[in-house]
């Protein structure tokens, strides 16, 4: 309802990022949905460092000077208090563009400063204790990005397997709506250049913010929103990915960056020139 999609002839998907990952993909006459379970990373969840979308957050980086500086920018520009959805999204992206991380997600050695060995692996500091609003160092370490990997993996491969069940392939859908908290400041490219999003042109895809509150007030003020809400949950059809044979053949080429057949990603490829 929020985003309109039930109502027109365009082939709409649908993605509401967080621990569900809820997709649906289809139009007016016909509407398909999944729930992919990404975890709660992207909410910060599991992650050494990660925290909320709260001010103080680290929702961008940017490495410069061959790897040697860092800048990390954080929500209201506070201290850093760890690293949010956005963030954790942002800097998997920057380290394979700047040749920090490899295609499998692990840290290549010698290749900045910035990294060290700790109890559990190896780690990137972006915030040492003495600068931080926490009193500690602000991380991210190798198991939080295959953590990372998992969750993009499955949000990714989730909206594939729906669009194969209704015999499309992604790149004939007409629009992209990324709603929730989290993907209202979600850096495109850089979803892409991990392999969360598919590599469709940029312009398909549009925000929605938290489309869950937007959808509930329209229902509260319109009868004839509500009638639609249970017209439209009536002509749903919900596949199940967990008994899904391609769901699951598939995850694992899913978890490196973007993924192992680069060929879905041209543009992730020819940047980094493989």
């Amino acid at each position: 309802i929020a985003c309109g999609m039930a109502q027109t002839d365009k082939i709409s998907l649908l993605i509401d990022l967080g621990t569900n990952g809820e997709i649906v993909l289809g139009n007016k006459d016909w509407l398909v949905s999944c729930a992919c379970s990404a975890g709660p990373a992207f909410e910060g969840v599991g992650i050494k460092c990660g925290i909320r979308a709260i001010s103080g957050a680290i929702q961008r980086v940017e490495m410069l000077e061959n790897n040697t500086k860092i800048k990390c920018e954080t929500i209201d520009n506070q201290p850093a208090r760890g690293i949010c959805g956005s963030g954790l999204v942002d800097i998997p992206g920057e380290f394979l563009r700047k040749k920090i991380i490899d295609r499998s997600g692990k840290f290549i050695p010698d290749s900045s400063p910035y990294l060290r060995q700790s109890y559990d692996g190896t780690e990137f500091v972006f915030v040492p204790a003495v600068e931080s609003a926490t009193g500690m160092d602000i991380v991210l370490s190798e198991t939080d990005i295959k953590i990372l990997l998992y969750s993009k993996g499955a949000v990714y491969l989730g909206m594939s397997v729906l669009a194969d069940e209704v015999g499309l392939s992604l790149d004939k859908i007409d629009q992209i709506y990324i709603a929730g908290g989290f993907g209202t400041y979600l850096d495109i490219e850089k979803a892409i250049f991990i392999g969360l999003l598919p590599d469709l042109p940029r312009n398909k895809f549009t925000f929605i913010g938290n489309s869950s509150i937007t959808g509930t007030k329209i229902c509260l003020l319109s009868h004839d929103a509500r009638q639609l809400a249970e017209d439209i949950a009536r002509k749903m059809t919900y596949i199940e990915l967990s008994v899904n044979p391609r769901f699951m053949n598939e995850f694992t080429a899913t978890i490196f960056l973007p993924h192992t057949n680069i060929d879905l990603f041209p543009s992730v490829k020819k940047v980094l020139g493989e």
